[in-house]
């Protein structure tokens, strides 16, 4: 081997390393209504991710309070959120398809004007695409508990996340979460009460009740069948 190739070997020392995510793209295919709803109503309501905060005004044609769910899966809680506040513009951050197809066919359907959706990391989001203490507003419904210990590290409920949503949510602002998986539940107050800009709502520190913000989903129906309970937490940015 000659210098000039050896130059061109990646460091073995320090071998570059690969970013760890909250989750992973699902390989479920869309149906034929979310593959059409994908193509021709994405320009209605998708923003594409880039370098610099969106324009909050410019995508919905007005300036109101702005609330983002991150991870919507089938997109039940944000529609109904949407269509019960019309005063809130509604962004839903995902990245798996079918789910995001299925979100357009209820916004559609619905007529709603103030949903609009970005397909990607909601961490990359967070960081790059939406300005300090413009939201008023977040919700983090279910998210994957990753039971495993050695998958810990995968969980979306994490200090630098946790400082991302802080910096996002304005004075004020409402963080609002729910998992039916205890010790997630457990690690994430604990993630979340250890950050000094947020304050718990629960009166004893804890959890709170279920918040009518967030309507009974076809999953939490069926953990209900299955008999597991659901813990609800919510703080709020202080100022």
């Amino acid at each position: 081997m000659t210098a000039a190739e050896d130059s061109q070997r990646p460091d073995d020392a320090n071998p570059p390393r690969r970013k760890v995510r909250s989750f992973v793209v699902r390989s479920g295919r869309a149906t034929i209504a979310q593959q059409r709803a994908l193509a021709e109503l994405w320009p209605v309501y998708g923003l594409e991710p880039g370098p610099v905060p969106l324009d909050w005004n410019a995508a919905f044609g007005r300036s109101a309070p702005r609330m983002m769910e991150i991870g919507f899966g089938a997109g039940e809680a944000l529609l109904e959120f949407a269509g019960a506040h019309p005063d809130f513009d509604c962004i839903g951050v995902e990245v798996h398809r079918p789910g995001i197809g299925r979100l357009l066919l209820g916004a559609e359907a619905a007529q709603l004007k103030n949903v609009r959706v970005v397909c990607h990391d909601a961490v990359e989001v967070l960081q790059s695409q939406v300005a300090p203490a413009s939201l008023a507003l977040v919700h983090i419904f279910f998210p994957d508990p990753w039971p495993k210990k050695r998958h810990h590290k995968r969980r979306l409920i994490q200090t630098p996340f946790v400082q991302l949503l802080a910096r996002a949510l304005q004075p004020e602002g409402v963080l609002r979460l729910a998992t039916d998986w205890q010790p997630y539940a457990i690690h994430m107050r604990e993630i979340i009460d250890a950050c000094s800009e947020f304050a718990n709502v629960a009166t004893n520190g804890g959890f709170v009740a279920r918040s009518t913000a967030r309507p009974l989903t076809r999953f939490e129906r069926r953990g209900q069948r299955l008999g597991h309970r659901v813990w609800d937490l919510e703080y709020r940015r202080k100022k």
